[in-house]
């Protein structure tokens, strides 16, 4: 039990661990050189790096691997919790791959569970592990309002995650209920009373929630089958990217039927489809224009309430959706405070794309700009009311041609895609804090006390 205590003693001053400034810009390396194996992003002072996946060695193995990793799960529940990594291809011929985090070999590791192109799948995105057990992925692709309905814009679920061997998984498209909502797909995520949450990713598009009728379902299946799609809100609608009060307007039916004056549509695979995209703008359903929503994560606050988080990248803006208190507020924006400066950040906080939440609820955000600029920032909200306080650099890419997405952060460390690099190697990067010299001797001071007393138990 000591042991167990000095760890959780140890865990807790790294995930506080201060930041210390970076550069806000970098120049590039070497397209294809060594280094961007080695150090793919400049860092703040008391972060290391490794890259522990990379496309080349994947191809080189045999695996089907399109390339451009996008956003990062894990197995959340279940046998082995957070053990794997889950990610996308974001590329014609979409797939998925999984990590294996307790496999040590690094030829190993890594499996294409989902082949590239099955089911004609594209643009995978979308990255999230559902409450009973399984994972969904989504198709960054839809039509525009005035189109024929394209035939992506879809969901999918891989019903055998974690059992799955190379190119065996059951991939699944899922409704999301009868209507078959399309979008643009990329932030997924599930509030605690099972509601799911989706957005359209492009300018002048909206955030949806999904009410399953049977959220306590233990499939896929069952829980898309039937519910009630929404958008949200904010005031009357008619202002970009309010914030204040909102409400959730219905699209359809309790059990997911369109309402009247929906948009449905059929696609080219002949299925009737309700358009996301084109529904909102309609009069009856109003819904909020944001400008090119994208990451979407869910943080619990210490009584217990949710709020989700929102990434709107051409505005350069995130949002916090209460959900309990039924307010939106601007999270972060280029008005927030620069920790290295002590001014607001300005221009040099571009394009926020991917949200990741610390396991003390600590909010992170990386930028979607390119390498040598893109920077991944640490964001402070001390008394949570939904307004950080402040932003610091935790890391700059400096990849040439490259884009960081789908940051996730898992015991104590960062995991971060390098994305569509113009050396063709995508990279999976995990970034970890190292202990400060003087944390370095509480765990040696700990650890000589753990050993003393064990050497008292032996001498009994």
């Amino acid at each position: 039990m000591k042991v167990k205590a000095l760890s959780l003693a140890v865990a807790m001053v790294l995930a506080g661990q201060a930041q210390a400034a970076v550069p806000h810009t970098v120049p590039t390396l070497p397209v294809g050189s060594a280094a961007e194996m080695t150090s793919p992003y400049v860092l703040a002072a008391g972060y290391t790096q490794k890259v522990i996946a990379n496309r080349n060695n994947q191809v080189a193995l045999g695996q089907g691997n399109s390339g451009n990793w996008d956003m990062i799960d894990t197995n959340r529940t279940g046998p082995d919790a957070n053990r794997y990594l889950f990610m996308p291809f974001e590329t014609d011929t979409g797939g998925v791959q999984r990590v294996d985090l307790w496999d040590a070999n690094y030829n190993t590791r890594t499996v294409t569970i989902v082949a590239p192109g099955t089911n004609g799948f594209v643009a995978g995105d979308a990255s999230r592990w559902t409450p009973w057990g399984t994972y969904l992925t989504a198709e960054e692709a839809w039509s525009d309002p005035n189109q024929p309905a394209s035939g992506y814009g879809r969901l999918f679920e891989v019903t055998n995650p974690t059992t799955a061997g190379a190119n065996g998984a059951n991939f699944v498209q899922r409704k999301i209920g009868p209507a078959d909502i399309r979008v643009s797909h990329e932030g997924l995520a599930f509030d605690k009373n099972n509601n799911f949450y989706f957005i359209d990713e492009r300018n002048n598009s909206h955030l949806f929630k999904f009410t399953s009728t049977n959220p306590n379902a233990t499939n896929g299946a069952d829980f898309f089958a039937s519910g009630k799609t929404s958008v949200l809100r904010v005031g009357d609608g008619m202002t970009k990217e309010a914030t204040g009060g909102y409400s959730w307007v219905a699209m359809t039916t309790a059990t997911g039927a369109p309402l009247a004056n929906a948009i449905v549509k059929t696609d080219p695979n002949g299925m009737v489809i309700l358009d996301g995209r084109a529904t909102p703008n309609v009069v009856d359903y109003l819904g909020t224009n944001l400008d090119r929503p994208e990451d979407i994560e869910i943080v619990t606050l210490a009584d217990g309430s949710e709020k989700l988080i929102v990434a709107t990248t051409t505005n350069h803006n995130v949002f916090s959706v209460g959900l309990a208190d039924g307010m939106v507020t601007k999270y972060v924006s280029r008005g927030t405070i620069d920790e290295a400066t002590g001014l607001p950040v300005g221009s040099v906080f571009t394009n926020p794309d991917n949200i990741a939440i610390g396991p003390d609820g600590t909010i992170y955000v990386i930028e979607d700009q390119p390498g040598g600029v893109e920077n991944l920032w640490r964001t402070v909200d001390a008394n949570n009311d939904g307004v950080a306080e402040s932003m610091g650099i935790v890391a700059t890419l400096q990849v040439e041609g490259a884009e960081s997405t789908g940051m996730f952060v898992l015991n104590g460390k960062y995991y971060v895609n390098v994305q569509h690099p113009d050396s063709g190697n995508d990279m999976l990067v995990e970034i970890s804090p190292v202990p400060e010299p003087e944390t370095y001797a509480m765990m040696l001071a700990g650890l000589g006390l753990v050993g003393f007393m064990a050497r008292r138990r032996a001498a009994r």
